[in-house]
C-alpha cells in the first residue's frame, strides 16, 4: 500500500467530517438567528393567535393506507382545529385493513355521489362519502396508487383554494393551522408553508387532544426525538429567510393549490413526493420568474408516531434517501443555474454533498479509519481527531439543538425528560447515526438499481392515541 496516498486518504475524510458538521454548525448559526426574530415576533402578537376574519378556507388532505390504529384519532384532531373555515378530506388508498370501516362508524359515514374535477392525474375512485355528524368530514375511497396518487385525488376533491397535506398517523396541536397560514396573510407570494413534525410517541393524547408531551420507553423512539429536534428546528429554519427550503415534509405542510396544479400535481413516480414537489415549485417558480416564497415555521407543530422497532425505521430512513436522490437528480438544472437564488447556489448543492452523496463517503471513511485504525495503518493522534470532528461534533450539534428547543419553545417541560433527550443527544452518535448511514446507503443502493417502489408498509402500535 502506498502509504503517502493512504494518508491523504485520512486527510480527505477528516476534512470531510470536519466540513459536514461545521456546515451545520453555522446552519444552526443561521437558525438561532431566525429564531430570536421569530420569538420576537411571536411575542409581539402574544401566545395565542388572534383570528383576524381574512384567513382564507383550507381543505385538510389526510391520505389512509392501512391507518385502522391510529385514524380515529388523527381524524377527531384535524376536526377540532381552531380555524375559520375548513374542510377535512380522507383519502383511503385502497386500504386492506379496516381503516374506512372504522371511519364508517366512527364518524357515521354515508354515500355521497359527486363529480371530481380532474386538475390531476390518480387512480379511479371507488366512492366518496360524508359523514352525518361532521358538515366539513368527507372521505374519498379509491383504488391502491401510493400516498402522492392519494394527495392528486384529494387536489380534486378539495373545495378551497389552499391545501394541507397530513399523515393519518398524525395530530396537529388546535392551534397549528392558524400558525402555519401566517406566512400567507403576510406576503401573498407565497405558494408553501410548512411546520415543525414531533415525536408523539410517549405522550398522553386524549379525543384527539395532546395534553402533554412525554418520552417513550423505546430508545429508538428516543433517538428519532432528537434527530427530529436538529433537522427540523435548526435544519429548515436557516434556510428559510433565505427562501431556500428544499423540504415541507409530508406529514405537515400548506400549499396554495392552484399553484401545485400548475406544476401537475404530486408526481406519483418517486418516493419522495413532498420533497420532489417543493424542489420543483422552487424550479418552476425561478426558470419563468414568479416571484414566490416558501417557508419554514418553528412552531406550527404536528405529532406523528414513530417507529419503534428497526425494520420499520431503517425502511423508512431508506425510503427517504431514495425520495431525495430522486429529487434532486431530476431537478439537478435547479444548481448553480444563473436564476437559480440561494436554493440553487446554495441549498442544492449544500444537500447534494452532505445529504445525497454523503452517506456512501461517510460509510467509506468509517471502514477506511477503523479498519486502518485497527492493523496499525492509521495513527493515534489522526485516529483522535477524526473521532473529534465525526463523534464530537455530532454531538455538540445535537445537545446544541437540545439547548436552544430548551430555551425557546419548551416542549418537554419535566427536568427529568429534558435530562434523558440530552443523554440521547450523546448516544444516539455511537451507533444509532452510524446504522442511519447504512440504512441510507441501502436507500441509495435502491434509488441506483431502480427496485419497485411502493408505500412504506409502517408497524403501529397506536399507544400514544388511546
Amino acid at each position: 500500500m502506498n502509504i503517502d496516498w493512504f494518508w491523504w486518504l485520512q486527510v480527505a475524510f477528516i476534512i470531510y467530517f470536519l466540513l459536514l458538521n461545521g456546515m451545520y454548525l453555522l446552519l444552526n448559526l443561521f437558525s438561532m438567528f431566525s429564531l430570536r426574530a421569530y420569538l420576537r415576533q411571536r411575542s409581539e402578537i402574544g401566545e395565542s393567535v388572534p383570528y383576524l376574519g381574512v384567513e382564507p378556507p383550507v381543505s385538510v388532505l389526510m391520505p389512509a393506507f392501512n391507518e385502522e390504529a391510529t385514524i380515529r384519532t388523527s381524524v377527531r384532531s384535524m376536526l377540532q382545529l381552531q380555524y375559520p373555515e375548513f374542510e377535512v378530506v380522507v383519502i383511503n388508498d385502497g386500504s386492506r385493513d379496516g381503516t374506512l370501516e372504522v371511519l364508517k362508524n366512527e364518524f357515521d359515514l354515508e354515500i355521497h355521489p359527486e363529480p371530481l374535477r380532474r386538475a390531476v392525474d390518480h387512480k379511479p375512485v371507488r366512492g366518496i362519502y360524508r359523514s352525518r355528524r361532521y358538515a366539513n368530514l368527507r372521505v374519498i375511497d379509491k383504488e391502491n396508487g401510493g400516498k402522492a396518487d392519494a394527495l392528486n385525488a384529494g387536489i380534486n376533491g378539495s373545495r378551497h383554494t389552499l391545501f394541507c397535506g397530513v399523515d393519518a398517523d398524525s395530530i396537529l396541536q388546535r392551534d397549528s393551522l392558524l400558525r402555519v397560514v401566517q406566512p400567507f396573510l403576510e406576503d401573498e407570494r407565497t405558494i408553501a408553508a410548512g411546520g415543525t413534525v414531533r415525536i408523539a410517541n410517549g405522550s398522553q393524547v386524549r379525543g384527539g387532544f395532546l395534553l402533554s408531551a412525554g418520552l417513550p420507553d423505546n430508545l429508538l423512539a428516543r433517538f428519532q426525538i432528537v434527530e427530529y429536534l436538529r433537522a427540523f428546528l435548526f435544519g429548515r429554519l436557516g434556510w428559510s429567510p433565505m427562501n431556500a427550503v428544499l423540504i415541507i415534509s409530508g406529514a405537515f405542510g400548506l400549499f396554495d393549490r392552484e399553484r401545485v396544479i400548475a406544476v401537475g400535481g404530486y408526481r406519483t413516480d418517486t418516493v419522495g413526493e413532498d420533497m420532489e414537489l417543493v424542489v420543483r415549485l422552487h424550479r418552476y417558480h425561478r426558470d419563468k420568474r414568479i416571484p414566490y416564497r416558501i417557508r419554514y415555521l418553528p412552531d406550527p407543530i404536528c405529532w406523528t408516531e414513530a417507529p419503534e422497532d428497526a425494520g420499520t425505521l431503517g425502511r423508512q430512513r431508506s425510503r427517504w434517501q431514495r425520495g431525495l436522490a430522486e429529487s434532486l437528480t431530476r431537478h439537478a438544472p435547479l444548481a448553480f443555474n444563473r436564476r437559480g437564488g440561494a436554493v440553487g447556489w446554495l441549498a442544492w448543492p449544500f444537500m447534494a454533498l452532505f445529504e445525497w452523496i454523503g452517506p456512501i463517503i461517510e460509510l467509506v471513511g468509517y471502514l477506511v479509519m477503523f479498519g486502518g485504525f485497527a492493523v496499525g495503518a492509521v495513527s493515534y493522534p489522526v485516529m483522535a481527531v477524526f473521532l473529534l470532528v465525526a463523534i464530537g461534533m455530532g454531538i455538540l450539534l445535537s445537545v446544541n439543538g437540545l439547548l436552544l428547543e430548551t430555551l425557546s419553545f419548551r416542549v418537554y417541560t419535566r427536568r427529568r425528560d429534558m435530562l434523558r433527550l440530552f443523554m440521547m443527544a450523546v448516544l444516539e452518535n455511537f451507533g444509532y447515526r452510524q446504522l442511519n448511514t447504512l440504512w441510507r446507503v441501502r436507500g441509495m443502493w435502491q434509488w441506483m438499481s431502480r427496485s419497485q417502489h411502493k408505500w412504506g408498509v409502517m408497524r403501529r402500535s397506536g399507544k400514544w392515541g388511546q
